[in-house]
């Protein structure tokens, strides 16, 4: 990441922030005690605010940044400066965190591009540093809800059990299998609670879609980095379905039954069988939640899934800003005109409405976007706004959805959704679909979380 300027608006002392830390080649990760840890919004150098980093959350991950040099600010020199080795040949890396959910990432990790550095595969890139014994990492936490807490989904031994005498129930189901499969080997906790019988049931049905989003987990062009997740490859029937979610939402804790998954493209393309499934699912149980993720591209299409039964309605976008929107999602016969629509009339047909929004560093944290998404959400009325990590590689997103708003001053995420919460005190913040008993969403001054350093 080339640096394009800086920004030293921390009103903490530097000498409080943890120190900066660094990788050798081999992934061993070391601190570096006369430099103090530095994050990027953007392209823009930037110390944290103590009310934008957290100790490092347990489920978290730590990855070193290939191609990438750590930068550090050095409190004697007053400045921020490049962290090379003693002698000048060993190579360093910069240092990145990838937070559990329900955290938030204020800043990007503070690197400079090496030559020919590789592309970073698909993870959400936070600062991190070092101080007082334990890693701590640039971001916050915007949803509480336990039931997605990484010690509930850590039984492989007692997972791969329960796939299996699900399988062997149900051998003939594509759906289940498909699921199996994301459990075991892509370790997605949607999945997981398929076979655990708990929360969100994931239903995907759609092995194509009408964007190309950058950042896809399903689906990446040969010269990228491989996608994460394997798309499914068939459309399940509405007995594949049924004969899943049906159990889950009559027995379940909780229960969430949602169509519009990472292995997946857009669900709204199967609205035929989606409408049978939901009819089926409905004329058999009332309980639990029916929900759609999806890229808001079909208004009718959503509202007639909405008279069907469809309980909420969920719409991903990385802005509300079209040129952004378009840089990094590339609809294909769609605009910001359908997603607010689709928004409106599933209100209007009796489904609760949110966004779930791709934030990143350096786009979301400006004063502009905050004044975009107020004027949607007062166009739309939603009720939620869902804050999640963009997993991308940094610099690819920023050549992408560069618009010269590096010279905007920063935005401090947490006043961000301070400004929004003021303007809209009815509205939540969160992170994850809610079924009818789950622990709600947060906002206002529920979501402030301060530690001692």
């Amino acid at each position: 990441m080339a640096i394009l300027d800086v920004q030293n608006e921390s009103k903490a002392s530097p000498d409080d922030l943890p120190s900066l830390v660094f990788s050798d080649e081999k992934g061993n990760i070391r601190d570096i005690p006369d430099l103090k840890m530095a994050g990027m919004s953007g392209r823009t150098l930037v110390l944290p605010g103590h009310d934008e980093i957290t100790p490092l959350p347990f489920g978290s991950t730590l990855f070193f940044m290939p191609g990438r040099s750590p930068i550090g600010w050095n409190p004697c020199e007053n400045t921020y400066r490049q962290y090379k080795s003693p002698d000048n040949r060993s190579k360093c890396f910069a240092v990145s965190a990838f937070l559990p959910p329900g955290y938030v990432r204020t800043l990007l990790p503070a690197a400079i591009l090496q030559k020919s550095p590789p592309a970073l595969p698909l993870w959400a890139y936070t600062a991190v540093g070092w101080k007082n014994g334990r890693f701590w990492a640039a971001g916050i936490m915007v949803d509480p809800n336990p039931h997605w807490d990484p010690k509930y989904f850590q039984d492989d031994e007692g997972l791969a059990c329960l796939v299996r005498k699900a399988l062997m129930k149900k051998p003939n189901n594509r759906l289940l299998h498909h699921l199996a499969k994301c459990a075991l080997e892509y370790h997605c906790f949607a999945a997981k609670n398929c076979f655990y019988n708990r929360w969100e049931l994931p239903l995907p049905t759609s092995p194509s879609c009408n964007a190309g989003c950058l950042g896809c987990l399903s689906l990446q062009p040969a010269q990228s980095c491989p996608a994460p997740h394997g798309r499914i490859k068939f459309v399940p029937s509405v007995d594949e379905i049924c004969d899943i979610a049906i159990p889950h939402l009559e027995g379940a804790e909780d229960p969430i039954a949602s169509f519009g998954q990472g292995c997946e493209g857009e669900p709204v393309l199967q609205a035929k069988t989606l409408k049978k499934a939901i009819e089926k699912m409905r004329c058999n149980t009332k309980r639990g939640i029916i929900n759609l993720n999806t890229n808001g591209s079909k208004p009718e299409e959503i509202a007639g899934l909405c008279q069907s039964g469809l309980d909420s309605v969920r719409v991903t976008m990385n802005s509300p800003d079209q040129s952004l929107f378009n840089a990094y999602h590339k609809p294909v016969g769609f605009s910001m005109v359908e997603i607010k629509r689709s928004l409106i009339l599933s209100k209007e047909k009796g489904a609760s409405a949110s966004i779930n929004l791709l934030v990143f560093p350096g786009v979301t944290d400006r004063e502009k976007e905050r004044d975009r998404m107020i004027k949607f959400i007062r166009e739309t009325g939603i009720e939620q706004v869902q804050m999640r990590n963009l997993n991308i590689d940094p610099d690819l997103y920023l050549k992408a959805v560069e618009t010269g708003g590096h010279s905007e001053p920063r935005y401090n995420i947490r006043k961000w959704m301070n400004d929004l919460n003021d303007t809209f005190p009815d509205m939540k913040f969160g992170y994850f679909n809610r079924g009818n008993s789950s622990p709600q969403s947060h906002g206002g001054t529920e979501r402030k979380q301060q530690f001692s350093l």
